[in-house]
């Protein structure tokens, strides 16, 4: 082994020790106890079941109810994020006094703690107009105060308007790069052939930003499919499970009930669904 070699293994080796530990091994784990009726409660008691819990799973009306909420999210949280990253970073990308104040303004909820953001948003979809700042302003326009956490058909519609609305800053901070990339001198000449806004956004801009739209894409929508956080601060995945997640039931069948085993079996289909997902989506958008 040349000794340039074998200083790049020396570098190399810790990312792969850390990545073999907390990566590998445990997704290893999880297929290994997804076939087992482990019990954290018991832990010396663990059989092997073998399909059992997959079998379980693919009848358990909870975990399609799960999906179906999951899906739901990510389908309509990813293009309200997107386009809102967006309008804001073409508002914020504009030349005039204290834009980066309100760059800065617009990604501050993305460096707050989503467990802070949850309670705060909590307060404000308060169904008493007394406490919640929301309905007190719907009050005074006339409306009857909404139950926006506790109706199961508004729910996670509620928690999809937040999740946007936190997370669009990061998106916006990739877009803000990526017009600035765009060579002002074809907004110039477009400019002087008489193309107004508009025509200098679909033709110009759009294009321009094809590769950081595909990007965006992609990473909001698997971070759309771990929604974790949110349920479980704001509405525990109720009410009637109307906002019950594949990772907040894997956290409810693990850690909850106890049954290790069969969160497993879930994790390891989620696992699955994702990965399916993302090469889907990829090959989707090398295709455009």
């Amino acid at each position: 082994m040349k000794k340039g070699q074998s200083v790049g293994y020396f570098f190399v080796f810790p990312a792969v020790a850390l990545l073999t530990l907390f990566l590998i091994v445990p997704a290893v784990s999880t297929i290994g106890y997804s076939m087992t009726n482990y019990n954290i409660m018991r832990p010396d008691n663990i059989s092997f079941s073998g399909l059992g819990n997959f079998k379980k799973l693919f009848s358990d009306e909870n975990f399609w109810m799960a999906l179906k909420n999951t899906i739901y999210f990510a389908v309509i949280v990813v293009p309200y994020q997107c386009i809102l990253a967006l309008a804001l970073a073409l508002l914020t990308n504009a030349k005039f006094k204290g834009s980066s104040l309100f760059r800065g303004a617009y990604f501050s909820p993305m460096v707050t703690s989503m467990v802070v953001i949850a309670i705060l948003w909590s307060v404000l979809y308060n169904p008493n107009p007394n406490q919640g700042l929301i309905n007190a302003f719907l009050g005074k326009m006339g409306v009857k105060p909404m139950g926006f956490l506790t109706d199961p058909k508004t729910a996670m519609n509620a928690i999809i308007f937040m999740s946007g609305w936190q997370a669009a800053g990061y998106q916006m901070m990739i877009f803000v790069a990526g017009l600035q990339g765009i060579p002002q001198d074809q907004y110039e000449a477009a400019s002087i052939d008489g193309a107004g806004k508009f025509k200098q956004f679909l033709y110009i801009t759009l294009p321009g930003l094809k590769s950081i739209i595909k990007y965006v894409v992609m990473i909001t929508t698997i971070q759309a499919m771990k929604l974790f956080t949110q349920p479980y601060v704001m509405t525990q995945g109720g009410p009637q499970n109307a906002t019950r997640t594949i990772v907040y039931y894997i956290y409810q069948q693990g850690f909850q009930s106890r049954n290790f085993g069969y969160a497993c079996a879930i994790a390891t289909v989620f696992f699955v669904i994702v990965v399916t997902l993302s090469f889907s989506l990829k090959r989707v958008i090398k295709a455009n």
